[in-house]
Parts: structure tokens; C-alpha cells; sequence
């Protein structure tokens, strides 16, 4: 067998190991240790974010053609980004009682149109709506804590967005204040680091940091839906 044949197997295996930390995530929930269950899904972030290049530099596409590694990343990331954060949902006491399964059904149900959604990114690299990112999300509901009420709402919110043409930034594909942007995801990332390792709920000024850089976040998503232009 050809060595880029190899590389880019090795590759795909790569990608498909991200079920292994997302399935240690799901034993972390149902044993109530939520911190534990965010490094589980910090390390399937990690092998998220370096197997899209490392595939396009082994040619996945050309020398392993017969598996496709899209497909795959999708099924890793519903897991990751929907699956466990819907679970955390049922298990911990985030959103009433008795709306626990109403939550996480609702999550599981709309990021599944995101997954299956042939216009979820625009040219210049955003999501066109709400892009399941639950995993953020229950992170946030984690170290901010809100009424139970507040945060159901929130959750109705952003699974009624999966369908509104609101543009959300991608962190590494928009080209529109980048270099703010990655400042900005350092921020993000060391402080949830800090508040995982801490435990949870984030101190007063994590709480700041991470509604800082989220409303960041948000507010380049607002310009970008707002300007009439292709691009900012």
C-alpha cells in the first residue's frame, strides 16, 4: 500500500477517534461529573480542530477516497456538539424539572436540520442559523448560572434560530477581524479551562471573560446578518 494511502487512513482514524472522548463524555454525564465530561469534550474539540487540516494535507479526498471524512466528522460532531450537552441537559438541574425532556428532545430534533442543511455556510464562512453549538452553550448555562426558567428559554431561543437566516461567526473560517477573533477564542479558551479545572460556577471575573468574548461573538454575527454587502 502506497504511503499516502497510509497518512491519509491514519487520518480518517484520526477523526473517527473522536468518539472515543465524546462516548467518555456520556459516562462522565451519567455519573454527574459535568467537569469531567467538558474534557472529555475539550479533547474531542482538539482532534476536531486539527484533523480538517492534516486531512487536506495528507489528499483524504484522493488516497482514501472510499471513506469520506465529512461524513464522518459530521457524525463525530452531533455527538460532540449535540448528543452529550442534550444529555447534560436531561441530567443535570439546569432547566425545570419537568421540561428536562422537552430541553433535550428539542436540542436533539432542530441540530439535526443544521447537520442536514445544504446552505448552513455562507461564501465568506458563517453559519446561516444557529449552527448547534450546544456544547458551548450548556457550557455557559454551567458557569453562568441562570434560573432554570431563563435558561429553558434560552434553549427554545436558539433551536427556534436553527431556522432564522441569522449569520454566526465561524471562530477560524471568517476573515473579518480575524486577528481580534482568535484574541478573543485564546480568552475564551483558557478562562473555560480555568472554570473546568475550578469548578463550576465560574468565579466573577471567568463569568466576565466568557460573556466578554461571547457577546463578541454575537455582535459580529449581528453585523455581518445586518450589512447588505457579501462581506463585511
Amino acid at each position: 500500500m502506497p504511503a499516502a494511502a497510509i497518512w491519509a487512513g491514519l487520518v480518517h482514524v484520526l477523526t473517527a477517534a473522536g468518539v472515543i472522548p465524546a462516548f467518555l463524555a456520556l459516562i462522565a454525564t451519567a455519573d454527574g461529573d459535568f467537569a469531567e465530561a467538558f474534557v472529555w469534550l475539550g479533547i474531542a474539540f482538539i482532534i476536531d480542530g486539527v484533523d480538517g487540516p492534516l486531512a487536506r494535507h495528507f489528499g483524504t479526498k484522493k488516497h482514501a477516497a472510499r471513506f469520506c471524512g465529512e461524513r464522518l466528522d459530521l457524525i463525530i460532531d452531533y455527538i460532540t456538539y449535540v448528543v452529550v450537552p442534550a444529555f447534560m441537559i436531561y441530567k443535570a438541574d439546569l432547566v425545570p424539572e419537568d421540561y428536562k425532556g422537552v430541553a433535550a428532545g428539542l436540542i436533539l430534533l432542530t441540530s439535526l436540520y443544521h447537520f442536514s442543511d445544504t446552505e448552513s455556510k455562507t461564501e465568506d464562512g458563517f453559519f446561516v442559523g444557529f449552527p448547534a453549538v450546544w456544547n458551548v452553550v450548556v457550557f455557559y448555562l454551567f458557569a453562568i448560572p441562570a434560573p432554570p426558567t431563563i435558561a429553558l428559554a434560552l434553549i427554545v431561543v436558539l433551536a427556534a434560530l436553527t431556522f432564522v437566516p441569522f449569520k454566526w461567526i465561524h471562530p477560524v473560517r471568517v476573515q473579518a477581524f480575524r486577528p481580534v477573533t482568535f484574541v478573543a477564542m485564546a480568552v475564551w479558551a483558557v478562562t473555560a479551562i480555568v472554570v473546568t479545572a475550578q469548578g463550576f460556577p465560574g468565579s466573577a471575573v471567568a463569568q466576565a471573560l466568557l460573556a466578554a468574548t461571547g457577546l463578541y461573538a454575537v455582535a459580529i454575527s449581528f453585523l455581518r446578518t445586518t450589512n447588505k454587502n457579501a462581506t463585511l
